[in-house]
């Protein structure tokens, strides 16, 4: 199965956040993005890729001693931005530095469980990924421009989540993939 471990916002924050985004669709072009739905909405903290169900177990066991050794933290949706003229995002605020250290704890709990994961070799930058270009010649820093000043309210990370990505329906166009909790451990319990 296709995994990867999250933080998910609280839903009072992904509201503030869809009232934004109703904004960016009003934008000039922005039919011509993929926008993806509230439901997919997530900071990914490290992505496994398929994992056999056999290394279930000592996956769930390394990422609840990960969460343990992460204090809760602080965060909120800010600013947004662009990857090359690809992807719209919106970006994290808070103690970013606790951000960082579970998605490397998250990372390493899953090697030493076996997940054999591609290696990152980029700087690990929180964000949510709300719309895909989907054609050629489209510039994206209108949208970028438009969250630049985007703050949502802060709340508290209480959890580290493992999700489960099920594809899109093959041939149905439109359709998005799905994500679905399998299993969330508290930080600092």
């Amino acid at each position: 199965m296709r995994l990867f471990a999250a933080v998910l916002p609280p839903a009072p924050v992904l509201e503030e956040l869809a009232a934004e985004v109703t904004q960016l669709k009003k934008l000039p072009a922005a039919d011509r993005l993929r926008w993806t739905g509230r439901n997919g909405w997530h900071f990914t903290l490290a992505f496994y890729g398929e994992v056999h169900e056999d290394i279930l177990p000592e996956l769930h066991e390394r990422l609840g001693r990960a969460a343990h050794r992460s204090a809760p933290y602080e965060l909120r949706i800010a600013r947004g931005g662009r990857f090359s003229d690809r992807v719209v995002w919106a970006g994290a605020d808070g103690d970013r530095p606790a951000m960082r250290k579970l998605a490397d704890s998250a990372a390493a709990a899953a090697r030493r469980a076996g997940v054999s994961m591609k290696e990152e070799h980029r700087p690990y930058t929180p964000h949510l990924t709300l719309a895909r270009n989907r054609v050629a010649n489209l510039d994206l820093a209108p949208y970028a421009i438009a969250l630049k000043d985007f703050a949502g309210t802060s709340w508290t990370v209480e959890a580290l989540s493992l999700m489960r990505s099920h594809p899109p329906v093959p041939g149905v166009a439109g359709t998005q993939p799905r994500y679905e909790e399998i299993a969330s451990w508290p930080l600092g319990h």
